[in-house]
């Protein structure tokens, strides 16, 4: 027993610990902002919550936009919005009233009659508020999205031009402005998108701004004497990983400060995407799509200040505590269904359970409305969180009771041939559903991984229960491996030998699913049966 309450002593202090560093306040530069400066400008889009541009005659109302342009008035000079329609509009007779500028974008699609519309919906604004609207946007990444040719965009530019009182550009990713020097051409200044997370190869956070900076004094130079403003620049604060590019809260705070500084420094323009999350986005870019904003979508707060301190755990300590308790249910459970004398390495086993469990079960339930998009990944997430709860609970008894992992066909097999021990029956449920969620995930991560998360907290409690109770657990004398399980194994490690590489090693989030998925699989192909 002294063995029993010296593990539950080491795992309660580890989670506590290891909490206690995630969540702590990492520094950040100096605030890239005096007292009484302002944003250049802000990426402005009114749509909160389940409201979405996709949506079939959506039309925001004023009060909405009103709301957020008060809010937004305090921290920048100008919005930058996209289109004409669905109540955006409005943005321009509000801003306005606040003293605020606005770059009025024309959505360019590949529908003439409609890109028309765009066209004299923004000239119109710009004629009734020629101190308001700073400047038209003839279309947003179109080149990018291949909804218009080079030159047919750059006649458009023209035509607007030639109608407007007010500057008229375009704005893309920067290469897309390289491949289109007819539309360089016809714009009075160039208005290019920076975003080190998206570029081909993905920049680390701490590399960031100086790309950012390098990017622009190229463009600069190649376009002088027009001015090359940056149209978007901006870092994620969730979602998956590219390479060695993290999204966080912290390197959010981290990339736009730095750029701002080089910017104060070097004395250009830099518009910031986005004033607030977007999780209509999330529907077509994943996770990461909907967190971009400097300010939460339903708390409309901002999610750091300038040169303070940013942690990517704010709830840590709650995060801790749900932990700490459920290793306390773990090592319950064990206490309960124990009989006589236990091993060292039984009391061992149960410890790293519990670890696996405590320590991202909070993580877990953190990222369960994060991570699920639309009602399949509801489905997922629920699935394989319900695998995290379960798996320590189980195999710690399972462990306790010297029962190893049954064969499938044991659970969902021939009558006959099925196992009438509950806990064996548990296990076996939870092994399947484990198993299905496992599988979805990695064959997710190798034929679409673009917009996929890393589920690696889930899957670590998951699956390392399963890899412990084989490893402890004596099997079957004589049994024989088992087809469905040794194939899940196989098409588990064949997953993670494929992404490991294609996501790269700078990928820590994927590198961590992988672990998890690898151990999954061993403990697949160790299942016996002796009645085979």
């Amino acid at each position: 027993m002294r063995l029993a309450f010296a593990c539950l002593a080491v795992t309660v202090a580890a989670i506590a610990a290891v909490w206690t560093w995630l969540g702590q306040p990492i520094p950040m530069p100096s605030a890239p902002l005096k007292a009484d400066d302002k944003l250049w400008c802000l990426s402005y889009a009114p749509f909160r919550g389940s409201q979405s541009p996709h949506q079939e005659g959506i039309q925001i109302g004023a009060p909405q936009i009103e709301q957020d342009i008060v809010q937004l008035a305090k921290i920048s000079n100008c919005v930058r919005v996209y289109a004409t329609d669905q109540g955006i509009e409005n943005v321009v007779p509000i801003a306005a009233r606040h003293g605020m500028k606005v770059l009025q974008g024309i959505w360019v699609s590949n529908n003439p009659i409609k890109t028309q519309l765009q066209v004299e919906a923004a000239l119109s604004l710009a004629e009734r508020y020629p101190d308001t609207v700073m400047a038209l946007v003839v279309g947003n990444e179109a080149l990018l999205r291949g909804d218009i040719s080079a030159p047919d965009l750059a006649a458009l530019i023209r035509s607007v031009k030639a109608r407007a009182k007010v500057p008229v550009t375009y704005a893309d990713v920067w290469e897309f402005w390289l491949r289109a020097p007819e539309v360089a051409a016809a714009v009075d200044f160039v208005m290019i998108h920076i975003l080190p997370y998206w570029e081909d190869f993905p920049i680390a956070a701490d590399k960031a701004a100086a790309h950012v900076n390098d990017i622009h004094k190229k463009m600069a130079g190649l376009y002088a004497p027009k001015s090359v403003y940056i149209g978007e620049m901006g870092w994620p604060s969730q979602g998956r990983m590219r390479e060695g590019a993290l999204p966080s809260p912290a390197n959010q705070a981290r990339v736009i400060q730095e750029v701002l500084a080089y910017a104060a420094r070097e004395d250009y323009r830099v518009n910031v995407i986005e004033a607030y999350d977007a999780p209509w986005k999330r529907a077509q870019e994943g996770v990461v799509g909907g967190h971009w904003g400097l300010f939460g979508d339903a708390d409309r707060a901002m999610k750091f200040g300038w040169g303070q301190p940013v942690s990517n755990h704010p709830f840590w300590k709650a995060q801790a505590a749900v932990g700490i308790l459920y290793a306390l249910a773990v090592f319950g459970v064990a206490l309960w269904m124990r009989r006589g004398e236990t091993p060292a390495r039984v009391w061992l086993a149960v410890t790293a359970n519990a670890l696996a469990g405590g320590l991202t079960i909070g993580w877990t339930l953190h990222n369960v409305p994060i991570e699920s998009i639309g009602i399949g990944g509801w489905i997922r997430c629920i699935a394989l969180a319900a695998a995290a709860i379960a798996s320590p609970l189980v195999l710690s008894v399972a462990i306790m009771r010297g029962i190893p992992q049954p064969a499938f066909a044991r659970i969902i097999g021939p009558e006959v041939g099925r196992t009438g021990d509950k806990v064996a029956i548990v296990v076996g449920l939870v092994a399947m559903l484990t198993l299905l969620v496992a599988v979805i995930t990695a064959l997710g991560l190798v034929f679409d991984p673009r917009y996929r998360d890393f589920p690696f907290a889930p899957l670590t409690a998951a699956a390392v229960p399963f890899f412990v109770a084989s490893l402890v657990t004596q099997r079957p004398a004589g049994g024989a491996r088992q087809m469905a399980e040794t194939g899940g194994g196989v098409m588990l490690l064949a997953s993670a030998i494929y992404i490991v590489p294609n996501e790269s090693l700078h990928n820590w989030q994927s590198l961590w699913l992988c672990a998890a998925l690898v151990l999954f699989a061993i403990s697949l192909v160790r299942v016996r049966d002796a009645q085979s």
